[in-house]
Formats: structure tokens, sequence, C-alpha cells
């Protein structure tokens, strides 16, 4: 148990990251744009060692672990970050780095690496069973980062909304995060504001429907068919409306509005993908207006992350984060230029930086058809893992 001295009781609680994953995902740039940030960094420390680590800090603290620390193993993982979080003086989070099984092999491929769990066989080997070992720790992430299609600065961007500050200011220092989750997977720890969606009518009832997300065409025009759809987008946005620019007043950097259902797939999904929509044109519209930029809703940096799409490898990389409204240019300029700024490709570890893709907003239209397929891809793999049933929760929406 981390214990922390009675001078702490009144201090803020101090924000403990477990940075974990697949190899070749981008961790090692993960961990280094979390140094950047303040960060107190340890990489693949001993697992017995995490708990007088943290007791011995004095700062944030962002701890590496993956298949090479001494001891790995996922229940271990898990029951450390339960110990951590049992103490009041902690805000513990797990983020798992993930990427398709063809960038990881492309990216051994380009930097000539074996990989950790296969080096006398194939890299697809290692992968593979490195993917079965952190199974549990990718359904219990916190946050579930792909890398597949992000650039060095995009990555750099996401990591910096949900743990970092921006520079550039009051004016443009809040970032919204929009994020669609499952009750029964557990409320979103950084959550600011929840939203329960479960009232409306359930796509997952509809067998047509069922295999398909939030993403999906078919599947909005189901959910946006209930009568009180409408009205319940119009008072979230209302409420936000009122909120958001107060907490611009009260100095917050960033603000996690969660929007939940029975399996964080269907409902939430499409209304978080309606809300970043209205948010990001009444920014705009405002912005026309002229109107006080600091109190335009939607006119601040908007992510959306879809948690539990993530946590299954659902709808690609937009099934995690993406931009619906990406910070202005001064604030883009500001973290993309300097030396060090971008994450490099850490050739010693193996680990490669993202890729450069298309632009990750766009990749979020997936057919109805390939949805499905990976759906029941990601649900094979959840079901070789008692833990992470919870994803899926009997498969409700």
């Amino acid at each position: 148990m981390v214990t922390l001295s009675p001078s702490e009781d009144s201090v803020t609680p101090r924000q403990i990251l477990l940075v974990t994953g697949l190899s070749g995902a981008g961790k090692s740039s993960i961990l280094r744009i979390l140094e950047d940030l303040g960060h107190e960094v340890i990489d693949n420390p001993p697992l017995g060692m995490l708990d007088d680590i943290v007791a011995r800090a004095d700062r944030p603290i962002a701890i590496g672990v993956d298949s090479r620390t001494r001891g790995f193993d996922a229940s271990a993982v898990l029951e450390a970050l339960a110990r951590l979080r049992v103490n009041p003086h902690l805000h513990a989070e797990l983020i798992y780095a993930a990427a398709e099984e063809a960038t990881l092999l492309r990216r051994y491929t380009a930097t000539r690496r074996r990989h950790p769990l296969a080096p006398h066989g194939s890299v697809k080997e290692g992968i593979e069973e490195e993917i079965a070992l952190t199974a549990r720790l990718r359904g219990s992430a916190d946050l579930v980062i792909d890398t597949s299609d992000l650039s060095a600065p995009e990555l750099r961007r996401l990591v910096e909304a949900r743990f970092g500050a921006w520079l550039t200011g009051p004016d443009e220092g809040l970032t919204v995060i929009l994020m669609s989750f499952a009750y029964p997977s557990g409320l979103p720890r950084e959550a600011d504001m929840v939203f329960d969606a479960r009232f409306l009518r359930n796509p997952h009832y509809d067998p047509v429907l069922a295999p398909m997300t939030g993403l999906d065409q078919a599947v909005v025009d189901y959910v946006r068919a209930d009568a009180d759809y409408e009205p319940f987008l119009a008072q979230i946005q209302a409420m936000l409306k009122l909120v958001l620019p107060r907490f611009v007043r009260e100095g917050k950097k960033y603000a996690t509005i969660a929007i939940g259902c029975s399996g964080g797939r269907h409902r939430s999904v499409t209304l978080v993908e309606a809300l970043a929509r209205r948010l990001t044109e009444e920014g705009v519209r405002r912005a026309e207006e002229d109107e006080e930029r600091c109190l335009a809703a939607g006119d601040w940096p908007i992510a959306v992350a879809h948690r539990e799409l993530a946590r299954l490898g659902v709808g690609g990389t937009s099934g995690g984060w993406r931009w619906a409204r990406e910070p202005t240019d001064g604030i883009s300029d500001a973290h993309e230029s300097g030396a060090g700024d971008a994450p490099s490709i850490d050739r010693a570890s193996g680990e490669a930086s993202p890729s450069a893709g298309a632009d990750v907003a766009s990749r979020h239209d997936e057919s109805a058809t390939a949805s499905a397929e990976r759906l029941t891809s990601g649900s094979r793999r959840a079901s070789s893992e008692a833990d992470a049933l919870r994803c899926i929760t009997q498969g409700n929406a």
C-alpha cells in the first residue's frame, strides 16, 4: 500500500499513469510526450517496485510497463493499479498503446528489429502472442490510443489534450473531450459530466443493426427516430453552452463530457458524434458573428473518443481518438516547433513513431459490413479473457 505524508491531505491527487501496450505501437513516444509535459518517466521497472517508486516521487509519474518488464503479468499489473487507486491522494490511470497488426509488421520491417516475444521466431508470432498476453490490459484501460494512422504531431496533440495543458493562454486553454462508454464497464474516471442515454430505444434488439455501431448510418437513423433523441441532444448542448464558459473562467485545461449506454456501441456513439458536429458548427457560427471567443461553445479544440469501440478495436482509429475540431494554428505551431517536440523513433527499443496517414477525422465512415466483421473479431478476442467480457456486457448497446 502506498502511503503519503499527512501534509498532502489537502493537495490535489497526484497523477500516476501506467503506460502499456503492444511493442511498436508507440509506447515510448507516449512516454516522451508525458515527460515533456512534466511527468517523471520510468520505463520498465520491476512490477514489485511500483509501490515504492510512487511513494518516493513528489510529482506526476508515468511508468512504462510491457512484456519486457521483469515479472510481467497482466493480473499483476491490474493488481498494482488497484492498489494505487485505493489511495485517495493518487489518481491512477492505465493507458494502452495499440496498432493494427499490419501496421506493426510494417514498422518492424522498417526498423529490422526482432520482436521481444519472438527473438528466434517470426515477428507475426511475437505480435500475436503479445496481443493475447495484454488482452486484459486493453479491456481494462482508461484510455486506448490506436496509433495505426496517427502522425507524430497528431499523437502529441491527443496526449496533450488528455494529460497536458495548452500553452497559449487562458482563451485557448480548454480542450473538450466527448466520450462514449458502456455503463457496465464503469464510469470514465476522468469524466466531468455524465449523461445517460439508456432510455433511448436500443438498436441491439434489431438483428440487422446489432453488429453495427453508431458510426454506421443505419444505426444513426434508428437512434434519431426516437422521439426523445432530439430534445435530449438539444438539452445536452444547452447545458454545455452554460457550463463550458464557466470551466474556462475556473482555469480548467480540459473537460471530459461522457455519454453512456448499455454497451457503448450504438446510442452513446451516435450522440457523441452528433454532439461533436453541433459544437463545432456552433463555434463556427459564433466566430462569424464576432462574439467573444472564449464564450463560443465549440470554439475550442474538441476531441472525440469511443471507449468501448477502442477497447474492441472496432471502427479503426476513429474508434479511439480523433479531432472534431483541431487546435488553432497557433497552438499547433507552438507544439510542433522546437527541438524534441515531435516524438522520434526509438530504434534501440524497437518502438517506432506512428506513421503519417490520412486525416484521422475522415476515417470514421466505415461500411456496415466492415464494422460487423471487426466487431465479431473484437468479440472473439474479448471472449478469451473473462474480465474483457465487461467491454460488451452480453452484447447490449
